[in-house]
């Protein structure tokens, strides 16, 4: 039997002790090569678009020829008006990605020797450039379509005789969502937040492309897709897979993985949040064959090309915190 990739030295490529030895200048020169990787690394004016600038030594920024505008090398990124070195940031990112089943912002806090209010902002910002590139991902070929229950927990009375049934509609707190996952074999993973399983058939019908061979569970809200796919199901309650080989053994897999980032390493997962975590376990689940430095690559390449957040920028002095 082979190796597990993971186990391989071709998914190492990237050491946590070479980014935290990098020198402000190499830190910079990094985040130069990629941000502007489709210029050659040589940076152009993010307003207008020139590459005629001057360089400003003393401020460590360019200043455009055409519009004036100065920019530095976080300018009008989700890193922009950022307070730690650039270094740090270079290193978030390396710690994020290599966390398996995901990175708890205390933890990340105690590594960077930060507030935990820092690092957990930068770690949702991270989340939010990762989810913000899925949006234009359409899935083809066969694809599984899955939904699993999160929050909402009632906590039991101490006397058995006064428990209630926690199943009961009655009993619920309002809060118990739904991610429902649409993932293609061999490809790409889609998520959703949602009441209801049923409100699912919606990202299945925008996102996947027909034609295409769905695999689903027993649950109705997935049959008004048979209109649509070629659907293959699978009853649970009496198989893991069927005689015809419909299974969805791989959004179960991204399922094991949400599952247990929530009670490994976060413990608990705000609601409100639930689809940046969702969108995050998603990316660990598409890239679980990449090496740590090509995740860290493509990580900080989402970043640096993602605006400034709006939800997250300034989120503590706005007394978002909940």
């Amino acid at each position: 039997m082979g190796q597990h990739f993971l186990l391989t030295a071709a998914a190492r490529t990237l050491s946590l002790a070479s980014v935290a030895r990098m020198s402000d200048e190499e830190a910079r020169s990094t985040f130069q090569r990629i941000r502007w990787a489709d210029n050659g690394g040589e940076p152009y004016c993010p307003k207008c678009g020139s590459t005629e600038h001057l360089y400003l030594p003393n401020q460590l920024r360019w200043k455009c020829r055409g519009c004036r505008h100065q920019y530095s090398v976080t300018s009008s990124t989700i890193f922009a008006n950022r307070k730690l070195p650039v270094r740090d940031y270079l290193l978030a990112i390396a710690i994020f990605v290599n966390g398996a089943k995901g990175y708890a912002a205390l933890q990340l806090s105690r590594d960077l020797d930060c507030q935990y209010k820092t690092a957990f902002v930068l770690s949702h910002k991270l989340r939010e450039a990762i989810e913000a590139e899925q949006r234009g991902v359409v899935l083809a070929g066969t694809v599984e379509v899955d939904g699993a229950y999160f929050g909402g927990h009632v906590r039991q009375e101490n006397k058995a005789e006064d428990r209630a049934d926690r199943r009961l509609a009655e009993e619920q707190t309002g809060k118990r969502q739904v991610v429902v996952v649409v993932r293609q074999r061999g490809g790409r993973t889609i998520t959703g937040v949602f009441k209801r399983e049923s409100e699912g058939v919606a990202v299945v019908r925008a996102r996947v492309a027909m034609p295409a061979i769905v695999h689903a569970d027993e649950a109705r809200g997935w049959d008004t897709l048979h209109a649509h796919y070629d659907m293959r199901r699978v009853n649970h309650s009496v198989e893991f897979m069927s005689q015809q080989g419909a299974c969805t053994n791989q959004a179960e897999s991204f399922f094991s993985r949400l599952r247990r980032s929530e009670f490994g390493i976060h413990h608990r997962i705000s609601g409100r949040y639930l689809h940046r975590y969702a969108a995050e376990m998603g990316w660990r689940e598409d890239h679980r064959r990449v090496s740590n430095g090509e995740q860290w690559g493509v990580v900080a390449a989402l970043a640096l090309h993602h605006p400034i957040s709006r939800e997250w920028c300034g989120y503590w002095q706005r007394g978002n915190a909940r």
